[in-house]
């Protein structure tokens, strides 16, 4: 089976450069199934039903999200009534939503679980803690996390403390894609961060000027999105169906 994690997507730009080039990735790889996290997807940050309407029509399964995915308040509902849009699941539980999900693709099912990482982050409860107990309850042999975190060695660690145990591990967040995609030893996949989908001329898929402005003087600025060219950032999971390993990982960057 082969399953596509794609990079945070950003703004209306990166919605339409997913939309661009995902069929025809999914048909050159045999992709079964994509993740994408689409916490950003909306321009001026968050999520919203329209974004998310937007990723799924483009041939998105399941949604993940992570500090932004309360941003807009127009998409708690959403969160309540659709099961392959995720919030992290480290959230308390009076926030909308859920943390994991479980498609059923009809030969198989695979399980996606969403949680966010807690240095230099939000103060929630431990991944380690909340991947434990989700694990606890039956998730199919086939299962992905999606671990929104800031810290590389929180997420190598988090990789490590779960190998073995879920089909791979693949961290979002910063934006910026890393090159130490594996398969660690017990068979999981791992990336720390898929990178971004988004403007590439730009930081973190804002304009570079205004990031600049903001560290230079720490005054409030207002963050606009950069336009030009653009790069989806991704990975492609192939995981053996009937043990649910990892056997390689591809890391993908299209511009």
């Amino acid at each position: 089976m082969n399953i596509l994690a794609i990079g945070d997507v950003v703004g209306s730009i990166g919605c339409r450069f997913l939309r661009l080039h995902l069929p025809q990735l999914k048909k050159l790889k045999g992709i079964d199934m994509v993740i994408a996290n689409g916490e950003n997807s909306a321009d001026g940050n968050g999520l919203t039903p329209v974004s998310a309407q937007f990723l799924f029509d483009s041939g998105v399964d399941v949604i993940t999200t992570g500090n932004h995915s309360f941003r807009r308040r127009e998409s708690y509902e959403l969160y309540d009534s659709c099961e392959s849009l995720l919030r992290p699941a480290n959230f308390p539980p009076s926030a909308p939503g859920k943390g994991f999900c479980v498609v059923d693709m009809g030969r198989i099912q695979v399980g996606v679980i969403n949680l966010m990482g807690v240095v230099y982050m939000e103060s929630l409860e431990s991944p380690f803690d909340a991947a434990d107990r989700i694990l606890a309850s039956e998730m199919p042999k086939i299962t992905l996390i999606d671990f929104h975190a800031e810290a590389t060695g929180e997420k190598r660690s988090f990789g490590y403390y779960l190998d073995g145990r879920v089909s791979a591990v693949f961290g979002t967040h910063t934006h910026v894609q890393t090159a130490d995609d594996c398969v660690l030893p017990d068979g999981t996949g791992y990336i720390s961060d898929l990178g971004m989908t988004g403007p590439i001329h730009s930081v973190l898929g804002v304009k570079p000027e205004i990031v600049i402005e903001k560290m230079r003087t720490k005054m409030p600025v207002r963050f606009d999105l950069s336009d030009g060219d653009c790069e989806m950032d991704c990975a492609l999971f192939h995981i053996d169906e009937k043990t649910g390993k990892t056997t390689s990982v591809e890391r993908i960057q299209i511009q």
